[in-house]
């Protein structure tokens, strides 16, 4: 696999998995609760790595960057699904930001507006 790949190749990579199975793409609402699990699991690591609660003896060992990617791997399936292209969302959003919170955190350039 290749490492640079693009959001709209990862894209494609999932709905070519997604496509192999007779049940296809769940319905958003199943999807959701899929993503707020994952999400859940997620937490629940960044929680036992850098949280006050660690993990009982017998818990399965599990990353943060492997629960991140579940939750890549989920969002990419909904947008799939709701035919939704994350490299023109991601685009948007970042212009969005880049605007509206361009002086909202101290910068390290100094500035301070526009």
């Amino acid at each position: 696999m290749d490492n640079k790949q693009t959001l709209a190749s990862m894209q494609k990579e999932v709905d070519e998995y997604i496509q192999q199975f007779k049940a296809g793409y769940f319905s958003p609402l199943s999807q959701m609760a899929r993503l707020t699990e994952e999400v859940g699991e997620l937490a629940r690591e960044v929680n036992h790595y850098y949280g006050e609660k660690p993990k009982k003896i017998d818990e399965k060992e599990n990353t943060v960057a492997e629960e991140l990617g579940d939750v890549l791997f989920v969002t990419m399936i909904m947008a799939n699904s709701l035919d939704i292209d994350l490299t023109d969302v991601f685009q948007k959003n970042m212009s969005k930001f880049n605007q509206r919170d361009k002086f909202r955190f101290e910068r390290k350039d100094g500035q301070t507006h526009d």
